[in-house]
């Protein structure tokens, strides 16, 4: 008799340890049946235990991702080892409502999940015990992190002023785009342009006012392009853009189109509009290209000979010109 009052003393201590964890225990048999559900899942879950225990978890529990969980209760067992799912895979396993101080609006606790085969005293393995634990603060430090990372990342790559591509970046698309038209069979075309005569609008009325033409010029551009397209400010009032699956002919159409677009803008200054202009360049890929900085540069040489032609106007590279 004593022996059996020692093993119920042990179990009911063992009850009270389970109730104190600081994470959710769930007990399943190979049925699927539940046989320890502590404090933390009723907590959590708002089902008592005498509710669950001896019932299907499935039954119990039907918002379960069955298939996911069914799949790894059944990989734990087969290869008695532990196993474990990651918040960053799964968000969490079940649905609990999120009461951390640093939630940051997420509504659901993030978890990561431990399933451990338990065996019997015959040596199998008789059940399966699912540990939840809450990483809520973990995860939301990460994605805040990560967040922050990428956002850093971006302004890194954008241009303060205009929210372009700067050019370190913008070059970066180009030469992966140079090397995709290696191999590639559609074409692609480059346009620059310059805001002409910008240093007299500086000089007259002042780089605030500058800086709000280009803007202006960078809102316009950004209206024109196509989502595959690549914008970038090159430097002081000079863009580039990046046209994808565009002919020269098309490219050409398309700088018109800015160039008309920008001849409408107005920037007003001290009951002052303010009216100006763009020269345009425009270069087809062209295989004979050897790396990208050639392209750029005959591009360039036809945003010249827009400049030289008197300005606000578009030039379209040839070859036969060279």
């Amino acid at each position: 008799m004593s022996g059996i009052t020692l093993d119920i003393k042990e179990f009911h201590w063992m009850t009270q340890i389970l109730d104190t964890m600081d994470a959710g225990l769930v007990v399943l048999d190979l049925d699927n049946n539940v046989v320890v559900w502590n404090h933390f899942m009723q907590s959590y879950s708002g089902i008592p235990s005498q509710s669950i225990l001896g019932h299907n978890l499935f039954d119990s529990c039907p918002e379960l991702p069955k298939v996911w969980l069914e799949a790894k209760i059944a990989n734990a067992t087969m290869l008695e080892t532990r196993c474990f799912s990651s918040w960053e895979n799964r968000p969490y396993l079940f649905a609990f409502k999120n009461f951390s101080p640093v939630s940051h609006g997420n509504q659901f606790m993030y978890q990561d999940v431990v399933f451990t085969p338990l065996k019997s005293l015959c040596g199998g393995v008789s059940h399966i015990a699912i540990q939840i634990n809450d990483v809520s603060e973990t995860a939301h430090h990460k994605i805040y992190l990560n967040t922050t990372n990428k956002q850093l990342s971006e302004l890194s790559r954008k241009d303060g002023l205009t929210n372009l591509f700067n050019r370190v970046s913008w070059e970066q698309s180009l030469q992966k785009e140079f090397e995709r038209m290696l191999c590639a069979m559609q074409p692609c075309s480059l346009v620059m342009f310059d805001i002409d005569h910008f240093k007299k609008i500086n000089d007259t009325f002042g780089h605030h006012v500058g800086d709000e033409v280009i803007r202006a010029t960078a809102r316009t551009l950004k209206k024109s392009v196509r989502k595959s397209d690549v914008c970038g400010r090159y430097g002081g009032e000079e863009f580039t853009v990046l046209l994808p699956d565009t002919c020269a002919e098309q490219a050409e159409l398309f700088a018109e189109r800015l160039r008309e677009n920008i001849e409408k803008v107005i920037v007003e200054h001290e009951g002052q509009k303010i009216h100006f202009t763009i020269s345009l360049g425009v270069c087809q890929y062209h295989t004979e290209f050897k790396s990208h900085i050639v392209w750029l540069n005959s591009t360039d040489e036809a945003l010249y000979r827009s400049k030289d032609g008197g300005r606000n106007q578009t030039q379209v590279f040839s070859f036969e010109d060279v």
